[in-house]
């Protein structure tokens, strides 16, 4: 396979800084009242992701259309798209289809945002209803491929927003009108709504503390680990693989971790994306987040379900023969999360040879069931707690094993207190199939952050580093070494970072006899100022010092 030679971009594709994810973060914050926040997250983004597919169709219609998309008369505040409509009725399938072929969905004109937030405007007493037939229309009818419950968190009848429908209707105009109107200052870049709905999600994630862990993996991260897995497999100093066929996130959250892969790489540097999601509500928010950054439903599949238990069919197909790999890997699973090893688990082809991680500890677990996946040529990088590196019984078998068999390229040590959902230290496993080197590369990156207030944060520049050093495994006193298995096992494969890498800086030695010297020098400095001091006080009649 052709390799491109060019260095890795870096960059996060989230814009931090982005002037309408403050913008809309501030009029969530506003408009939330008393509602949990959890709860108006999902009425936020669910808006935001309206109004993408609404502008993105739109848009893709006024082109097709060309010369027949209509101006509406002065006083119609109707979209355009609903005038054409209304204007050519038989001509309504065959555009239709034409559109499910060239944008992959269809929205009818009255579901469109423009057409929701008009009625928002003009406290339209049928908004509320709208809105439900507009989310089932679009989770049922909208996409070739049936994206069926992706609404299901949004309780458009729920009391937090008002104890009648009008009550409730009315909330939903003021919430709707309010975004359209901070919407209507900014231009309608996809890419910037993009970038808002990746600021709102983690915004949203620093006020959820443990919850986040669920959700949101911190972009700053997620670009060390796509950075390290866009790289050649076999030799990362080659530069940046020209294609990955398939990425799998088996815990993927928000799907913000497999974007990340897809911008480094270029929307047409992937194949396809594949994700899975326990939590219902995360798992639909990874389904928004994929079509709202432009990846087509064909593009990617995300699957509700138990990774641990594997009830994911695609992933249950034993036969070496059929079974699916992945060119990368890449996840951030649950912490130390409690499960239940079986007997029968035991003999599940994804951990048989390894053994079993212990029941609090489902960390191996997750790490197996990913690694057995991987590609031969392909590169897994998965965020761990930094007890895998040292913890005996069970995972000490397993950690032994992957070291023996030679499958553990690196070991990235990071801060601490870099997430939202925990303050501990974590650190990046690389894992291979099949390794060119015969070492371990350990990089100790505890002490490369910026301190925040509340949360720690890896700079660009730190993140470089990280990519860099282990693209061209480089070696830097204090901060990477390469360590050879002959030393690891005598440290009975012990993978503690500060065994092999420590920050700590050697003392400078003293000079004894210099610091005597000194001393000396000092004393008979002290005995000339007594002298002297003493013939003032015998001069004046006062008693001497001794």
């Amino acid at each position: 396979m052709k390799r491109k030679n060019e260095q890795p971009n870096h960059s996060s594709f989230t814009t931090y800084n982005s002037s309408l994810g403050k913008t809309l973060w501030a009029i969530a914050d506003q408009l939330r009242g008393a509602m949990n926040a959890d709860d108006f997250r999902d009425y936020m983004l669910a808006f935001l992701f309206l109004r993408y597919l609404s502008d993105n169709y739109e848009e893709a219609a006024k082109r097709e259309l060309g010369s027949d998309w209509p101006e509406p008369a002065p006083g119609d505040r109707r979209s355009p798209l609903a005038v054409w409509y209304e204007q050519n009725p038989d001509d309504i399938p065959a555009f239709e289809d034409m559109m499910r072929r060239k944008v992959h969905y269809v929205i009818k004109p009255e579901y469109l945002w423009s057409s929701i937030a008009e009625m928002a405007r003009t406290q339209d007493s049928e908004l509320l209803h709208m809105l439900q037939k507009g989310f089932k229309f679009i989770e049922n009818e909208s996409f070739a491929s049936s994206f069926q419950g992706l609404f299901s968190e949004i309780n458009l009848d729920s009391e937090k927003l008002g104890k009648n429908y009008k009550q409730r209707n009315d909330r939903l105009c003021v919430i709707i009108k309010t975004i359209d109107n901070g919407l209507a200052e900014f231009p309608t870049d996809r890419d910037l709504l993009g970038d808002a709905y990746e600021y709102l999600i983690g915004q949203f994630a620093a006020g959820s503390g443990k919850k986040a862990g669920e959700f949101y993996t911190p972009q700053q991260i997620s670009s060390i680990l796509s950075g390290i897995v866009s790289l050649d497999a076999q030799d990362p100093a080659n530069g940046r693989r020209e294609k990955l066929g398939k990425v799998l996130d088996f815990a993927c959250g928000s799907g913000s971790l497999l974007l990340n892969v897809r911008h480094r790489m270029g929307k047409d540097g992937v194949g396809k994306l594949y994700g899975q999601e326990k939590n219902i509500t995360t798992y639909n928010l990874a389904r928004m987040n994929m079509l709202l950054h432009g990846v087509r439903d064909t593009e990617f599949e995300i699957f509700h379900g138990d990774t641990l238990t594997n009830e994911w069919p695609l992933l249950r197909e034993e036969n070496p023969a059929k079974k699916i790999e992945f060119d990368a890997v890449v996840a951030n699973p649950p912490f130390s999360y409690s499960w239940e090893p079986s007997e029968a688990l035991a003999e599940d082809f994804r951990f048989k040879g390894y053994g079993l991680a212990p029941k609090s500890f489902a960390d191996f677990a997750f790490l197996l069931h990913g690694f057995h996946f991987l590609h031969r040529e392909g590169t897994m990088a998965i965020i761990m707690p930094h007890g895998v590196l040292f913890r005996g019984g069970s995972e000490a078998r397993i950690r032994k094993k992957l070291l023996e068999d030679n499958h553990i390229d690196a070991v990235i040590g990071l801060p601490a207190n870099l997430f939202y959902s925990t303050g501990i230290p974590v650190c990046i496993l690389v894992l291979k199939k099949c390794k060119k080197f015969d070492d371990v590369l350990f990089i100790n990156a505890a002490e490369h952050y910026q301190k925040g207030k509340r949360q720690n944060m890896l700079l660009p520049e730190h993140v470089e580093k990280i990519v860099e050093t282990y693209q061209h495994r480089r070696e830097e006193p204090h901060y990477s070494r390469r360590v050879r298995m002959e030393e690891i096992e005598q440290n009975d494969f012990n993978l503690n970072i500060t065994r092999y890498v420590s920050t700590a800086q050697a003392e400078a030695e003293i000079d004894l006899k210099q610091v005597h010297r000194e001393i000396a020098d000092l004393t008979h400095k002290i005995e000339a100022a007594r002298t002297r001091h003493n013939a003032f006080l015998k001069e004046l009649g006062l008693p001497e010092l001794p």
